[in-house]
């Protein structure tokens, strides 16, 4: 059997950015550090950021007053952080760049008496932050059906933005039926899904081109990890979502000749190590392993300037 490593796989710049900000701050300030949300959607990662001293919270009205606040690489509404200052907490803000983004054009097209669709899942964490910043303005859509559905006060001060953790595919269709129903909606000027979740998209259909099976590391809670599951299924893949190798049924290698490997944007290398060795444990000895070409990426982002 052989096993294919896609590239670009696991962590993005955002997510590097979001515990690098966490880990610095424990350094700086000692612990605790208490972060709003999961830091990201990784549970190996939430588990060794407690043991450092980080206290992962919902509600920032729960966080002692004056203590060390981080915002989670998914963004918060303008209310979690009235009620961050309300509190006289200290904040830092690990919000990934490309997140800030869209909250920014949202807020604008707001001021500028815009109805708003948001493309995205309910009850995600970014999702929720987004609508926060146009609580009263914003339509979410999930499918297709959402467009039909919807009714807007005036088509022609229509504007749409997008979850950055979509399927590139998915969105493009649901974009695509917003501008045939709404001609004069203002669409994004460039997609709002991340280069690093496109990327990682990208990789996975290179990797169904030979691969039987695709093994896809990631949390439930992830977004783009479970996108990265669908797309490899939707190209005919057998594909499965797993936390770490322990996760892996040797069922599934049944009858394949090569098992694809990924990583969501939020799953460390380790993990992926872990899973290789476990399919190497399972298939044998003549067990081949090699990686995709390397891509590249390119992308890094500064630190908060209270961490610089």
């Amino acid at each position: 059997m052989e096993v294919v490593l896609a590239n670009p796989r696991g962590f993005c710049a955002g997510v590097d950015r979001a515990i690098e900000i966490v880990e610095l701050a424990l350094a700086r300030y000692g612990a605790p550090v208490y972060v709003r949300h999961e830091i990201v959607h990784n549970r190996h990662v939430v588990e060794a950021l407690r043991a450092k001293g980080a206290i992962f919270v919902d509600d920032p009205t729960g966080v002692p007053a004056g203590a060390l606040l981080v915002f989670s690489a998914h963004g918060v509404s303008p209310a979690v952080r009235e009620a961050a200052a309300a509190r006289g907490l200290r904040v830092i803000d690990a919000t990934c760049p490309l997140v800030t983004k869209v909250h920014v054009e949202t807020a604008r097209m707001a001021r500028e008496d815009y109805e708003i669709v948001l493309v995205g899942h309910k009850g995600h964490v970014e999702v929720e932050g987004t609508m926060g910043h146009a609580p009263r303005r914003i339509h979410l859509v999930q499918t297709l059906e959402d467009v039909e559905r919807l009714h807007v006060r005036d088509p022609k001060r229509l504007g749409c933005v997008t979850q950055t953790t979509l399927s590139v595919d998915d969105t493009r269709e649901i974009l695509e039926a917003l501008r045939a129903r709404f001609p004069e909606i203002r669409l994004p000027r460039k997609d709002d899904i991340c280069y690093a979740t496109q990327n990682r998209q990208n990789a996975v259909k290179e990797l169904t081109r030979e691969a039987d099976v695709v093994i896809v590391v990631g949390a439930p809670e992830s977004s783009n990890s479970n996108r990265l599951v669908e797309l490899a299924a939707k190209s005919g893949a057998r594909a499965h979502l797993v936390q770490d190798a322990r996760d892996i049924d040797a069922a599934w290698l049944a009858g394949a000749r090569c098992v694809g490997v990924t990583a969501g944007a939020s799953a460390p290398e380790v993990l992926v190590e872990g899973v290789v060795a476990r399919l190497r444990d399972l298939a044998g000895s003549d067990t081949t392993v090699r990686s995709l070409p390397r891509v590249d990426e390119g992308i890094v982002f500064q630190l908060p300037s209270e961490l610089r």
